[in-house]
């Protein structure tokens, strides 16, 4: 269980740390389930944040992956002549020059400066925010296309390692300790029917068609700042997951997210489909924003990595149904097998229309 936090406890992590100024007030900021989050004002304003170790077991090796992965930023932003304060994240040191603090009770905290003038969405209000979106994560596989993958530590290991997800999936089924197979039959056959593929990516990257790239693995519109004037992405954020990985799944996330024309938990499928609109404009602004740093082997499978994400999120909705939903927050009865019935959907709907998909990827490859 996670320990309660109190406002000493609170104002104790905040003290830790070299701000600028006197302490004038600080409230909890943000959408986030994971992390506690707070906006902390001095003379000028702060994300403190207390991580979910939890999730993250090797909170220093979250750490030292942002380091990494932000400092090499802050040289290209700096070449580049952006401004490295807006352009990525900045970690705050404590006052004895550590990237982190942990309190008398092993509570795991750091903090970043604050981006001013820009804002976060929760949901793709227009097309035009959703390009952003990809040019953004796209530029962030741009600018990272030569940082060293490998050196990165896997902060959840196994994160997008679909066949020993498939593997785990089949145990569950096989056991099916709580009996619900049946009501999920459907679905369980949905899954084996495309076993096969489940190793397609992983034994692309094994045999080297697939480079090993830096990936975020949380590829949603609210992980990227907008600058308010100008209405452009100017940083991602939320940076735990960073890891070294596959390009495709950091597409093929964004694909299953934001171009589903229905809900998550959609009960009524016919609302289920992907957006061809929304996926042609991603493919544009992911593109783009990646200037050439794809291989012609990546770009031609990007359309698998929306079939696979979508394929390995909705086996994990449905292992978590069979298991009685003790990963996903739940707020009814069945909501899980709902998640999967939507993700098998856009599925199918991706295989209808497989050839505007990679028509879409074709024209960046001539």
């Amino acid at each position: 269980m996670r320990r309660k936090i109190t406002d000493i406890t609170i104002q104790k992590a905040a003290d830790a740390f070299a701000t600028e100024g006197s302490r004038s007030e600080y409230r909890k900021f943000g959408s986030g389930h994971i992390n506690d989050t707070f906006l902390l004002t001095c003379d000028r304003r702060y994300i403190l944040q207390r991580l979910n170790t939890e999730i993250f077991k090797d909170p220093i090796a979250v750490i030292r992956n942002i380091e990494g992965v932000t400092g090499f930023l802050r040289k290209k932003i700096v070449e580049s002549g952006g401004d490295p304060d807006r352009e990525t994240l900045n970690l705050v040191k404590t006052s004895s020059g550590e990237d982190y603090y942990i309190d008398e009770v092993g509570n795991f905290w750091r903090m970043y400066y604050f981006i001013e003038g820009a804002s976060c969405f929760n949901t793709v209000e227009k097309a035009e925010d959703f390009r952003n979106s990809a040019m953004a994560f796209g530029h962030f596989q741009h600018m990272l296309a030569d940082y060293p993958a490998s050196t990165l530590v896997e902060t959840i290991p196994g994160f997008h390692d679909t066949p020993k997800r498939f593997a785990r999936f089949k145990e569950v089924v096989a056991k099916d300790a709580l009996h619900k197979a049946e009501s999920a039959k459907r679905e369980i056959e949905f899954v084996l029917a495309r076993g096969n593929d489940m190793a397609l990516a992983t034994d692309m990257q094994k045999s080297g068609e697939l480079p090993l790239r830096v990936t975020h693995n949380d590829t949603k519109l609210n992980n990227i700042m907008i600058d308010d004037k100008t209405g452009e992405a100017i940083c991602v954020i939320d940076l735990d997951t960073v890891m070294p990985g596959l390009s495709i799944n950091d597409f093929g996330d964004s694909i299953r997210f934001g171009a589903n024309t229905a809900l998550e938990d959609e009960r009524d499928l016919s609302k289920v489909s992907l957006s061809l609109p929304l996926y042609n404009t991603y493919v544009d602004g992911f593109l783009c924003g990646c200037a050439g740093s794809l291989t012609d082997k990546e770009i031609g499978m990007l359309p698998q990595g929306a079939r696979l994400m979508t394929l390995e999120c909705g086996m994990r909705f449905l292992t978590d149904y069979l298991e009685g939903d003790v990963y996903f927050h739940t707020e009814r009865e069945g909501q899980n097998l709902d998640r999967t019935r939507t993700q098998f959907e856009l599925v199918a709907d991706m295989e209808r229309k497989w050839d505007a998909m990679e028509q879409a990827c074709a024209e960046y490859r001539k």
